[in-house]
C-alpha cells in the first residue's frame, strides 16, 4: 500500500480490516492508530483484562466479542469520524470500545491527539547572547 497517494480514510478502512478477526473476539478494548504525515504509521488493540472466574478463564459456552456485523459497523464509524479531525497530520486515534454481554449492544467512543514538534518549526531558538560572545567580552 503506498500511503503517500492512499487518503487517510482508506488507510483506516485498511487497519479495521486487518483487525477485524481480532475484534470479533472482542468484548472490550481500544482499538490505537498512529498517525505521521497524515499516513498510518502503525496500529493495534489494547484489550481490557481477560475476566477468569473459578480459575477459569472466559466461558466456553457464552458467545464474547463483536459480531461481525458489529465490526463492520464499527469500522464505518473509525472512518466516518475521520471528519471531525482538523488541520493535524501527527497525533494518534484511539477508538474504545466496549460490548455488553447481557444485550449484546456495543458502544465506541473517539478520542483525537494531535502531536506538534516545536524543533520542526519555522524558527530556532537562538539565545540573546551567545556562549563565544560572553567569553570574547573582557
Amino acid at each position: 500500500m503506498n500511503l503517500e497517494t492512499t487518503s487517510l480514510a482508506r488507510q483506516v478502512d485498511y487497519v479495521f480490516r486487518q483487525l477485524e478477526e481480532e475484534l470479533v473476539h472482542s468484548a472490550a478494548g481500544t482499538v490505537i492508530i498512529h498517525i505521521r504525515n497524515n499516513a498510518v504509521g502503525k496500529f493495534g488493540i489494547r484489550h481490557n483484562p481477560i475476566e477468569s472466574r473459578n480459575g477459569q478463564i472466559g466461558d466456553k459456552g457464552a458467545e464474547q466479542g463483536m459480531t461481525p456485523a458489529q465490526a463492520q459497523a464499527f469500522r464505518q464509524m473509525a472512518i466516518d469520524s475521520l471528519k471531525l479531525k482538523r488541520n493535524w497530520t501527527h497525533g494518534e486515534i484511539l477508538y474504545d470500545f466496549s460490548v455488553r454481554s447481557n444485550t449484546g449492544a456495543w458502544s465506541a467512543s473517539i478520542m483525537f491527539e494531535s502531536n506538534y514538534n516545536l524543533a520542526n518549526g519555522m524558527f530556532r531558538y537562538q539565545p540573546k547572547y551567545s556562549q563565544q560572545a560572553l567569553r570574547e567580552t573582557p
